[in-house]
């Protein structure tokens, strides 16, 4: 690319400016120019000119300022490069993907869970055909796009039936509005969660209309409590589970059955937020264990809501799985329009539902399951790999050595959980506290065409491998081999 010289050989200070700016090609010029066309081919005329005239409109500024250049400076070269990039620069989405490398598998500021091969297919195939989303094949009628995964919802979890909104904060509100406007929701303090971007169980409440009914303290609730709590205004009893936090020590809580008998020799209902909701033990893959919403259903909980993009391994989306009345009634509240989700949501969630019909294949199957499950053997050995191509890249400047790590589940989901790891490490080579030179690195990783995500801690960057699967990694090490500290 042609550039404007510091060094003036054909224009001297204080001549006169005019006849510079005369050597700017105009316009119209440079559009017809061989070197725009395939700009006109790929972004179109209009955008074209655009980025020409801001192109122009910045060199007239720079020559004004008392640039200088060379008299064989290519004028229509260095407007065409220039609106190259700004093209370029717009079109970039402002959604790209990264390797999220923080050791954090189910992050929230990176998308939650990544979905398998079969839901991929599954959106593709909504997004560029009809569907029959709220269609009734069997009778050529309107449909209910619910119906699509309610059978499914039903087997897997025992529930009478179920609706899909947006996300579980969604499922909790619609569920409150709908069954407890103006009334009192009984919850234990203990309970009274936020759920992440200072969204508040008690703020919840308070937007569906539904009063706040604290009963007990923050270590301790007692089924007294709820009982005491009851009297004719209240709408339910309900419990939220502490999925993203964990008191320890003197403690005491309320088993869901407890509850649910309680509420139902007072003619009550009982609804369970489950937070991220699970539908299989994970203990049989070495996880943490967790209530399954299946579980929970039996325990007699008679609305459960949870999220589809946690631990179940899908797409972005709140469940509400119970006993039909209320879902009739959930479903007929004026909100659930403004909560329900499209035909791409739905396309994600069926075949990620579909693949619990198979739990002895969910391990292998299933990608959220396959990450929190990753071999610390697989994680080392590209940890190997991955170090030798860093230090190279980076030179004497760092020292970079492969460690073992702890992953975190998910900042939503089992936050205080973690799983042994291994990933890269990378210090001041002179062992002194590298701060801002770490920091400076942690930017150039995230300016890379498919930015790393890692974390700084103990005066090290640390890139954990959990989450860098195989179909990624020569990707990863050829991006890598290009960094400059």
């Amino acid at each position: 690319m042609s550039e404007v010289s510091g060094n003036p050989t054909g224009h001297e200070p204080g001549k006169d400016i005019r006849a510079v700016l005369a050597r700017v090609p105009a316009v119209e010029r440079v559009l017809s120019s061989l070197a725009a066309q395939p700009l006109i081919g790929e972004y179109g005329r209009t955008q074209v000119v655009d980025a020409i005239r801001i192109a122009t409109e910045t060199l007239r500024r720079e020559l004004l300022a008392g640039a200088s250049f060379d008299p064989s400076f290519d004028f229509e070269a260095r407007l065409v490069d220039d609106a190259m990039r700004t093209l370029a620069a717009r079109s970039r989405p402002h959604l790209r993907a990264v390797f999220n490398l923080t050791g954090t598998v189910l992050h929230t500021n990176l998308g939650r869970a990544l979905l398998p091969d079969e839901a991929v297919r599954a959106v593709i195939d909504a997004l560029t055909r009809p569907m029959n989303l709220e269609f009734d094949l069997a009778t050529g009628n309107r449909g209910d796009r619910d119906d699509l995964i309610d059978d499914l919802i039903g087997e897997l979890t025992g529930a009478e039936a179920a609706t899909v909104v947006n996300n579980n904060a969604a499922a909790v509100l619609l569920t409150l509005s709908a069954l407890a406007s103006k009334k009192e929701v009984v919850v234990s303090r203990g309970e009274l969660v936020e759920i992440g971007g200072a969204f508040r169980i008690p703020d919840i409440m308070s937007r569906a209309g539904a009063k706040l009914r604290e009963i007990g303290t923050t270590n301790r609730t007692h089924l007294k409590d709820y009982d005491e709590a009851i009297n004719a205004r209240t709408a339910l009893l309900m419990k939220v589970h502490c999925s993203n936090y964990a008191i320890e020590g003197f403690t005491k809580s309320v088993a869901v059955d407890e509850v649910a008998r309680l509420a139902h020799a007072r003619g009550l209902p009982m609804a369970v937020d489950l937070g991220s909701g699970t539908l299989v033990d994970l203990a049989q893959f070495g996880l943490p264990t967790e209530p399954t919403v299946r579980e929970t259903v039996a325990a007699g909980a008679d609305l459960v809501t949870f999220s589809g993009d946690k631990l179940l391994g899908g797409p972005q989306a709140g469940l509400i799985v119970g006993r039909a009345e209320l879902i009739r009634k959930v479903k007929k509240h004026p909100l659930k329009r403004a909560l329900r989700v499209g035909k791409l949501t739905l396309a994600a969630l069926e075949p990620v539902l579909q693949l619990y019909r198979a739990p002895e294949l969910l391990r292998e199957r299933l990608t959220t399951l396959r990450l929190l499950t990753r071999p610390s053997t697989d994680m080392q050995a590209q940890a190997a790999r991955v170090q030798d191509v860093l230090q190279h890249a980076l030179g004497d400047t760092y020292s970079v050595t492969a460690e073992p790590m702890m992953s975190q589940i998910g900042s939503g989901a089992l936050p205080v959980d973690q799983l042994p790891s291994f990933g890269v490490a990378i210090r001041n080579a002179t062992g002194k506290r590298g701060g801002r030179a770490l920091m400076k690195l942690e930017e150039a990783l995230r300016s890379l065409p498919r930015p790393v995500i890692g974390r700084i801690a103990d005066d090290a960057l640390r890139l954990d491998l959990r989450c860098l699967e195989a179909a990624d990694e020569a990707a990863f090490v050829a991006q890598c081999a290009e960094l400059h500290a």
